[in-house]
C-alpha cells in the first residue's frame, strides 16, 4: 500500500495578492520528484481575504489544494467577523485548520468551541485539521500525554471516532512553533503513536488510516527526518511555507 504524506502551509496573517500570485507561479513551475510507494499531498492555507484569488490561480494550475485557517461553528447568522464553512467550501477550500495554538491562546477557544468548529467543517464537507500541543511548562511538567488526549476529549465526547474519519489530528507542540525549536523525530512520533492508539481505543480502523501531521518549526533540513517516523503522515508548516521555495522542499523531502 502506498504511504500518503500531507504537507499543509498555513501562512497565518502575513502575505498579499502579489504574495499570492507569485507563490503560486512558482508552485505550478515545480516539477515534483516521483515515488512509486509514496503518494504527496501539498495544501496551503492563505489568509481569509486571499482564498477566492488563490482559487482562481489553482483552477488554472491545480498543483495543490486550498484551505482556511479557521472557521465558523455556526452555519450562518449575526455573527459578524466569522465565516461559515460552507462558504469555505464554496470558494474552493478542501481543508481547513481548527484549534491552532494561536487561536486557543488569543481567542480563548476552548475545547468544546473547537470540536464545535470541527463538526461544522465536515458537515459541509471540508477535511478540517484538529491542533493539539502543550506548552513547554506542560511538557516539563510531564504532563503532555494528558494535554493532548485532552484535548482530543470534547470531540471524542460529541461524536466518539467516527468524526476523525475524513479528518486530520496535526500535533503542534506550542514550544517549538516559530521558535526554531523542534521536537526529535523521536519525541514527535511518541505523541502520534499516543493520539492514534487513543482513538483506536474507540475505532482502530479509523485510527489505523487517520492521518496526523507534525507542525513546529519544520524545515527543509528536517522534513525527511520527520516523515520517516511511522505514525508522522505529514507536517503543518508555519513561516517556512511563506518561502514557495522552502515549502516546495518540504514537499519534496516526502519523496
Amino acid at each position: 500500500m502506498n504511504r500518503k504524506i500531507t504537507v499543509v502551509g498555513n501562512w497565518k496573517m502575513h502575505g498579499s495578492k502579489s504574495h499570492v500570485s507569485e507563490f503560486f507561479a512558482a508552485l505550478g513551475a515545480h516539477h515534483f520528484k516521483e515515488s512509486a510507494s509514496i503518494q504527496m499531498e501539498s495544501v496551503v492555507c492563505p489568509p481569509f481575504i486571499y482564498l477566492d484569488h488563490a482559487a482562481k490561480l489553482l483552477e488554472q494550475n491545480p498543483k495543490c489544494e486550498l484551505g482556511a485557517q479557521d472557521v465558523s461553528a455556526h452555519q450562518a447568522g449575526a455573527f459578524t467577523g466569522q465565516v461559515a464553512a460552507t462558504m469555505l467550501a464554496e470558494v474552493g477550500c478542501k481543508y481547513v485548520i481548527v484549534g491552532h495554538s494561536e487561536r486557543r491562546q488569543f481567542c480563548q477557544e476552548t475545547d468544546d468551541i473547537i470540536a464545535e468548529k470541527f463538526l461544522a467543517a465536515k458537515s459541509a464537507g471540508l477535511t478540517p485539521i484538529l491542533c493539539v500541543g502543550e506548552t513547554q511548562a506542560q511538557r516539563e511538567a510531564d504532563l503532555t500525554a494528558s494535554v493532548v488526549v485532552g484535548q482530543l476529549q470534547a470531540l471524542l465526547a460529541k461524536a466518539g471516532a467516527a468524526a476523525f474519519a475524513q479528518a486530520m489530528i496535526a500535533y503542534e507542540p506550542i514550544w517549538a512553533i516559530g521558535t526554531g525549536l523542534t521536537a526529535t523525530p523521536e519525541q514527535a512520533q511518541q505523541v502520534h503513536g499516543l493520539l492514534r492508539l487513543t482513538i483506536a481505543e474507540y475505532d482502530a480502523t479509523v485510527a489505523a488510516s487517520l492521518p496526523i501531521l507534525y507542525g513546529g518549526s519544520v524545515k527543509p533540513n528536517n522534513a525527511r527526518t520527520l516523515f520517516s517516523m511511522p505514525d508522522i503522515n505529514g507536517a503543518l508548516v508555519g513561516g517556512a511555507s511563506l518561502n514557495a521555495q522552502d515549502f516546495l522542499a518540504i514537499c519534496d523531502a516526502a519523496l
